[in-house]
């Protein structure tokens, strides 16, 4: 019997390690662009991200040679349709030839969970763009059905927090009138197919177009006062979950209250014009940083504490070939070569003689707390384990 009870005592052990363990930075991912000319190989790239233990990544097309490199990988992958593709894949029979020439061939052994139709279209300034967006995703959803991939592939559209009308309060928050129709069929495909609200959000762009009434600490995630809704009651410590929840509401306010939202795109940019408030190393290190202290959390928003927000950051490289002002180009976690561009917790530590490649690990404060906390755990379940084993012998 004592055997018995020790066997469950180390189960039980064993069980509440893994479950500690594998939560990790599961909420996190990282945005993969490729404008640049200076770039390093997907292979690379999938080792710096693995050696930064991310598991999620997205991709804005579906270039072969990622999907190729990222195959029998931990990473999951989110694939991109470019705009300019999306009045084509209206048509039932071009998406099903789509969705076989660019992603059957890959998975299961590339693990695609994602198909993202273009980016930001339903505040694209092309109508019909717009109008064939719904069409689009439905004719690439068809397809997935058709192969049999439906159930493992989600289907959704990145938008920018331009498509809301009023964001603050986050129980304000109302769609656009001129997208009102169109946001419509989009809500009802996101909620028959049960996938999420992919959102871009930069409080960023807040900060920098109103940086006299807008607390810097309020969007960097410092600690700050907040501010609370005035007609929820809930409290914001940060701008990024207040506009989280501004989307919930407006989805709510057109009937759709079960649907998921997650950040698509959400970063700082390390260097701007002089016109661009903000955009400097320091506040890029410290958006990223704390961000990533949330993300170890793996804490929801005000509105829905208790579902973990999942963020994709932008962008694991700073892209030199990416139109706009000069913050287009700083974006990046890295440099093209593989340091860091700035300390958001992440340390390089050895760098190997026959490679200019740095091997990368997770050292945030935060996770040295987790390292600290499953510690305490081991230790506290070895004595509760010991304890039971000295009660099993005196009782027989």
């Amino acid at each position: 019997m004592a055997t018995l009870y020790s066997r469950i005592a180390m189960t039980y052990v064993v069980i509440l390690f893994f479950t500690y363990v594998s939560t990790g930075v599961a909420a996190l991912g990282i945005n993969y662009g490729q404008v640049g000319n200076n770039l390093p190989p997907p292979e690379r790239v999938l080792e710096l991200l693995r050696s930064l233990k991310v598991t999620k990544s997205r991709i804005y097309d579906t270039n072969p040679e990622i999907l190729t490199a990222f195959a029998n990988s931990n990473v999951e992958l989110i694939v991109t349709v470019e705009n300019d593709m999306i009045s084509q894949l209206k048509d039932p029979q071009q998406a099903l030839q789509w969705v076989s020439a660019h992603i059957k061939p890959y998975f299961p052994a590339t693990r695609i969970t994602g198909i993202q139709v273009g980016n930001e279209v339903l505040t694209d300034p092309d109508p019909t763009l717009m109008a064939n967006l719904v069409p689009a995703m439905a004719g690439i959803h068809g397809a997935l059905a058709q192969l049999g991939l439906d159930s493992q592939i989600q289907v959704s559209s990145p938008n920018s927090l331009a498509v809301l009308a009023q964001s603050f309060p986050p129980s304000a928050g109302t769609f656009k009138s001129e997208v009102y129709s169109v946001v419509y069929q989009y809500l009802q495909f996101l909620s028959t197919t049960e996938s999420p609200f992919w959102i871009n959000a930069y409080p960023y762009f807040a900060y920098k177009d109103d940086p006299s009434s807008i607390s810097l600490d309020y969007v960097l995630f410092n600690p700050n006062p907040g501010m609370v809704d005035p007609y929820t009651k809930l409290r914001y410590d940060n701008m990024l979950y207040a506009q989280v929840d501004a989307i919930t509401f407006a989805m709510a306010r057109m009937g759709f209250e079960g649907i998921e939202v997650r950040v698509s795109e959400t970063g700082w940019p390390s260097k701007g014009d002089p016109n661009e408030v903000g955009a400097t190393l320091e506040n890029a290190a410290l958006y990223n940083k704390n961000l990533l202290r949330r993300q170890l959390k793996n804490e929801g928003t005000p509105l829905r504490s208790n579902m973990r927000l999942d963020v994709y950051v932008f962008a694991l490289f700073n892209e030199d070939m990416k139109p706009g002002p000069t913050s287009e180009r700083n974006y990046g976690l890295f440099q093209p070569d593989g340091t860091m561009a700035y300390n958001v917790g992440l340390s390089a530590l050895s760098t190997s003689s026959s490679t200019s490649s740095a091997s990368i690990s997770l050292t945030s404060s935060a996770t040295k707390g987790a390292r600290k906390e499953y510690q305490s755990l081991v230790y506290w379940m070895f004595v509760f384990l010991l304890t039971c084993q000295i009660l099993m012998r005196r009782q027989f």
